[in-house]
């Protein structure tokens, strides 16, 4: 166990606030989550790629993520009308690594989609890697290792 100055318990409590914005479609609060140089990325077919060189399902940084919740908030993003709910339970929790301000966190997690009456499920795992920024932590990045990213997802217009 990695010896660090904020306890797993607040770290969890972090993560589970992040999924409650989300479930509730929070997206302001979601994105004030993060820091100004942030990278949100899943990657495609391989969760160790370089994402500056292979594709990725996802690779967005901030003004990216600030269009994405943009879309979302207007009902520009015409793949979801309607708008999906979503549930997201986390597990096995850890801290990974500790670097001076920057903590690494690795999660579980099975997220569950229901749009137009279709339930869908998506299982994977999180890499968090948080800063302390003012009174809080912030996500500088975070790394959605789904587990069936070599296969065909479908929409994925939400939030993961």
């Amino acid at each position: 166990m990695i010896k660090t100055r904020i306890d797993l318990q607040q770290i969890e409590a972090f993560l589970y606030k992040e999924a409650r914005y989300i479930n509730e479609n929070k997206f302001e609060e979601w994105l004030a989550l993060f820091t100004q140089d942030c990278r949100y990325w899943i990657p495609c077919n391989d969760n160790d790629i370089d994402p500056e060189t292979h594709v990725s399902i996802i690779y967005d940084d901030r003004i990216r993520l600030e269009e994405r919740v943009w879309r979302l908030q207007t009902g520009l993003a015409y793949g979801q009308q309607p708008q999906s709910k979503t549930r997201h339970l986390i597990t096995n929790v850890e801290i990974l690594e500790e670097f001076g301000e920057k903590i690494i966190v690795s999660s579980n997690f099975l997220l569950v989609e229901l749009r137009r009456g279709i339930q869908t499920m998506f299982a994977g795992r999180n890499e968090h890697h948080l800063l302390f920024e003012g009174n809080g932590l912030k996500i500088g990045l975070k790394k959605v290792e789904l587990l069936n990213n070599n296969e065909p997802l479908g929409n994925l217009s939400f939030i993961l």
